[in-house]
This record gives C-alpha cells, structure tokens and sequence, in this order.
C-alpha cells in the first residue's frame, strides 16, 4: 500500500473511530445517567472515560495530522475552503470535547462517591449531566458535517 493510502485508510479510521465512539459513548452514558442509580451511573461513566482516552482521543490526533498530510500529498493545500471550515468546525467540536472530558471525570467521582456512600447523586451531577448532554450537539453535528466536507470537498468560497 502505498502512502497515500494509508494515510487515508487512517484517516476513514479515525474518522469511523471519532463519529462510532461519540455517538456510542454518548448514548451509552445519556441511557445510564439518566437511570439516576449511581452504582450504575458509576460503572458506566468510568467506561466512558475510559473509551474517550482509548478511542477518542487518539482519533482526535489521528485526523488531524493525517488530514494535514493528505491534503498536502494530494495538492489542496491547508487553505482550500472546505478544509478551512473542516478544521474550524474541528477546533468546535475541541471546544466542546474538552470540557465534556471533565464534565464526565466529575461525574465518574461524585458517581463512585454517591455509590460508596448509599447516597443519591448530588444535584452537582444532575447539572453537570445536563450541560455533557448539550456540549455534545454542536460537537456531533460538527463532526457529522465535517465527514461532509470531507466526502464532497465544496469550494465554499
């Protein structure tokens, strides 16, 4: 295989990866948070920590730096107009990925604690679970338009 290739085959990876882990992650954890049990709320929030720094995150990095190579290799330069609403809606979707790491990272402790301790979950949860759920909108219509502008490279401008 040729490097052309494989950098897109890495590139469709990581980009299958980015979309099929945020989407199931996410509607994995939204199922379990919203069960309120925090037993359960603390098994499945440590899974989705856990899958954001195995699948994510390194797809995150994967995509950006073969989406540079490639369009380089292929001639489109970083200024073509689809790519620079790609890397823009990319840069929103980090905007929004980072503090949805550490909403569940807090949620994942107050989970664990509420279940060591018998207790309900605080209403600290309830606010955080509310403000993972609307980051995570923008961050996948981003990437769902992004694999767009991917597939039909428009010349926007």
């Amino acid at each position: 295989m040729d490097e052309y290739h494989l950098l897109r085959y890495i590139h469709i990876v990581g980009a299958t990866l980015l979309f099929g882990t945020g989407l199931g992650t996410a509607f994995h954890g939204w199922m379990g948070y919203r069960s309120g049990d925090p037993k359960v709320v603390a098994v499945i929030a440590r899974n989705v920590v856990l899958a954001d720094w195995l699948f994510t995150a390194p797809s995150v990095v994967s995509q950006f730096v073969t989406g540079v190579m490639l369009a380089v290799s292929v001639g489109y330069g970083v200024t073509a107009s689809w790519i620079v609403a790609a890397v823009i809606l990319y840069a929103i979707t980090g905007a929004c990925w980072l503090p949805v790491v550490w909403l569940q990272i807090q949620m994942a402790k107050m989970a664990k604690t509420a279940a060591a301790e018998g207790t309900p979950l605080p209403e600290t949860y309830w606010r955080y679970s509310r403000y993972w759920f609307a980051l995570g909108w923008p961050a996948f219509i981003s990437v769902l338009v992004i694999i767009h502008l991917m597939v039909s490279k428009p010349d926007l401008w």
